[in-house]
């Protein structure tokens, strides 16, 4: 381990990857809602769907591997950055879907902006806490 002090941009690396995160799951909810809404058969828009939730979950554990693994943060650190993207992604897919509300003239009740951040994050919180434990548990037996 290097004895150099870390500069501002080793200390925000969590912060990028945060936002980096939180746009794809973003992007992913977007392109592929996008897909299945003009998928011609059920078995084609499941399977955007299904990409779509793939997509975001490859990213979940990659975002814990990095934060746990690469940054060497805690396992509750870890568990709060990926928690932190998840809710930001969420929160950006509710701003979204406030403004096609407005757009299209159908009601979208803003508390949404609150709750679906909140219904993402303490369920990621508590996998990505529980996948790093075990890393940790796992990184000890070895």
């Amino acid at each position: 381990m290097s004895t150099q002090p870390m500069n501002a941009t080793g200390r925000l690396r969590w912060f990028w990857a945060v936002l980096f995160l939180g746009a794809l799951y973003f992007v992913a909810g977007i392109v592929f809602a996008g897909l299945a809404r003009s998928a011609v058969s059920n078995q084609m828009r499941a399977a955007w769907r299904l990409t779509a939730w793939l997509i975001s979950a490859v990213g979940f554990a990659a975002h814990i591997r990095y934060e746990h693994v690469l940054l060497r943060r805690s396992a509750r650190t870890t568990a709060l950055h990926v928690a932190l993207a998840v809710g930001l992604g969420a929160f950006a897919l509710a701003v979204s879907a406030s403004l096609h509300g407005r757009a299209t003239q159908h009601p979208f009740p803003s508390i949404a902006l609150a709750i679906w951040p909140v219904l993402t994050a303490l369920p990621a919180f508590i996998v990505a806490l529980t996948v790093a434990a075990l890393l940790t548990r796992g990184r000890r037996n070895t």
